[in-house]
């Protein structure tokens, strides 16, 4: 197969671009927000899982549907979306690569402040808009756009496909992790792994990421201790009890102000000598990525920016871990003037973490440094921390692997251009339940196809026509390039 036989992929793909718009379409209808714990709102899922396993189907693929059984703690009980694994051909060639595909067909709430439907697809200046168009029907169709533009173009696609696809990634993709776990016979013949849920860093330049932070969600505590054999503490009022008792929001506010400075250095002792060293190639592929902070002052709608050159911001936001706290709980949330003193109150953070961070390591050094911290004060109030939910750890891919060559080369065709490497600063969860799934140094790549002002998750998600249609031929020139490397 020629570099020429792939510009009949393209072609079609041009020829089909309304077909697929229409695809599109019709999977932006499908309010499937995984976080609707009702029973209708599940069916919704439901039947996106349907709709994807019809589609996979209507392009010869052999699809097979992994139950997941209920999800935790529900009222009603609910049926978590199955898992869709689907394999193109339906008989693997033995002397073909195989290719693991991930992407989540569950969206977002629909939220506030939309100027159209979040449920009907709608083009504007060239634009998708739509709940999901982006984030993640959008890039998963583009993928089955990609298969049908060859089966079309009568060009035999050069490597083996394995879909698989989940129903709760944005709430946590629970159950996968132990599916992956359980069926790791599946994955046992993967050669490369590629994902697509996230996006450019600009709107300008395309990219391939080769990293991730991880994360570990904390809570801390601060409760008045009850006298034994009375009923728990309660609220009181602050012109009555004022400067007579130990009020557990003014330590709250004392203790989560020692975790980070001003400028976001974390001050917990040990966390910041677990990160790598900057070496002189990281450096160097910092300073090549198209990136401006005047961009950056826009995406954030604020003079917030904490560094003034490019090179800082990036490596903050890529290799370096970060603090942040996110909320409290337990006090008066409104804006309305209250006198209370509430006698249990929790504040929430997390560290991002990044290469070699120990995340089980990280966990205890908060946990002492704070109980250590509270302790000084002397007071006779509580404190509780607590890890709160599952840590995703950091990962790291190799940017010298066949699968990256192969993503270069194929952004090279359809951009005509160098993409930036990029590391994450957020965390995907799935990449390491893969990872943990495959054999080991299988290599895993984040091939996006959107841009960074699609605004995911918040109003107005969009997803431009030409990323979509490229989308689609940027995910097909990387499996001619990873079956033919030195083309």
């Amino acid at each position: 197969m020629s570099s020429d036989t792939l510009d009949q992929v393209f072609n079609k793909i041009d020829d089909l671009s309304e077909v697929f718009k229409k695809r599109l379409s019709n999977a932006i209808a499908i309010q499937s927000v995984s976080s609707d714990q009702t029973t209708k709102g599940r069916e919704k899922v439901y039947q996106m899982t349907d709709f994807l396993e019809l589609q996979l189907q209507n392009l010869g693929a052999k699809v097979q549907r992994y139950s997941l059984g209920d999800e935790p703690d529900t009222k009603p009980v609910l049926k978590l979306p199955d898992v869709i694994i689907a394999k193109y051909p339906p008989t693997p060639a033995a002397n073909k690569k195989t290719i693991l595909i991930y992407g989540h067909y569950d969206v977002q709430p629909e939220g506030p402040g939309w100027d159209q439907s979040a449920w009907e697809l709608t083009e504007k200046n060239g634009k998708l808009y739509g709940r999901g168009s982006t984030d993640d029907k959008g890039p998963v169709l583009a993928w089955l756009n990609a298969l049908e533009a060859y089966k079309e173009a009568g060009v035999d696609i050069p490597v083996n496909l394995m879909f698989c696809f989940e129903g709760m990634e944005e709430t946590g993709s629970i159950g996968f992790s132990d599916f992956a776990q359980k069926n790791k016979a599946l994955f046992e013949n993967i050669d490369a792994v590629c994902i697509s849920d996230n996006y450019w860093l600009t709107t300008r330049k395309p990219c391939l990421t080769y990293g991730l932070r991880g994360i570990n969600y904390f809570t801390i505590t601060i409760a008045q201790k009850p006298l034994q054999g009375l009923q728990p503490p309660v609220p009181l009022h602050s012109g009555i009890y004022g400067g007579t008792v130990h009020e557990p929001m003014t330590e709250l506010i004392i203790m989560l102000s020692k975790l980070a400075d001003v400028d976001g250095n974390i001050l917990i002792p040990g966390i910041n000598e677990m990160v790598d060293t900057v070496t002189k190639e990281e450096e160097e592929r910092y300073k090549k990525i198209d990136f401006k902070m005047d961009e950056f002052k826009q995406t954030i709608r604020s003079e917030a920016a904490i560094y003034t050159e490019a090179r800082d911001t990036l490596m903050h936001r890529m290799r370096y871990p970060s603090l942040t706290i996110h909320g409290i709980n337990g006090a008066d949330p409104s804006e309305n003037q209250t006198t209370a003193i509430y006698p249990k109150v929790t504040g929430k953070f997390s560290i991002r973490t990044v290469p070699s961070m120990d995340i089980k390591k990280v966990g205890d050094l908060v946990v002492q440094y704070l109980e250590q911290e509270f302790e000084k004060l002397g007071t006779k109030n509580t404190c509780e921390v607590k890890a709160f939910g599952e840590s995703a750890p950091w990962w790291l891919g190799n940017t010298n692997d066949a699968n990256f060559t192969a993503g270069t080369a194929a952004t090279r065709r359809v951009y005509n251009t160098e993409p930036d490497l990029t590391r994450e600063g957020g965390s995907i969860g799935v990449t390491l339940d893969l990872k943990n799934a495959l054999k080991p140094n299988t290599s895993i790549m984040l091939l996006p196809v959107g841009q960074s002002d699609d605004g995911a998750h918040g109003p107005n998600e969009k997803l431009s026509r030409k990323n979509y249609i490229d989308g689609s031929k940027l995910l097909g020139a990387y499996w001619y390039y990873i079956a033919h490397p030195q083309a």
